[in-house]
């Protein structure tokens, strides 16, 4: 099932899997803009203990409340796991980051039954909608 990105931008609550503290990485730069672009946003990686001060969650399981919607931001064999893992927890909006997405995984998201944007960045699409 093809999410709809206008749809899921609607979602205020976000996890941000394979969020880090690393300035330079995406996982970084796209909870830092969905967090400035005024969403509530939980970072998710085992690796990390917190990003600028803010907790980060070693898996969705351990996050305070369910978010709305997962941005996966970590390679497509971590992310069939992830998107069981949604799909367990009743979260059915998932975002596949260029580069987190493949065919096997969005196979499985769709036999999941999971909303699914792919082919494109939620920070390029945020900047978008910030033009208009």
């Amino acid at each position: 099932m093809r999410g709809n990105i206008e749809e899921m931008l609607q979602c205020k609550k976000w996890a941000v899997v394979g969020a880090t503290a690393n300035p330079d990485k995406y996982g970084y730069r796209i909870f830092k803009v969905m967090k400035a672009a005024g969403f509530e946003v939980y970072p998710v990686n085992p690796g990390v203990e917190a990003i600028d001060g803010e907790r980060c969650y070693a898996t969705l399981t351990d996050l305070p409340i369910k978010p709305d919607a997962v941005d996966l931001v970590v390679a497509p064999k971590i992310g069939e796991s992830i998107v069981r893992q949604c799909s367990e927890l009743k979260i059915k909006n998932v975002w596949l980051q260029p580069g987190a997405d493949s065919a096997a995984l969005l196979k499985v998201a769709e036999e999941l039954e999971l909303a699914v944007v792919h082919d494109a960045c939620i920070m390029m699409e945020l900047r978008k909608k910030e033009a208009k």
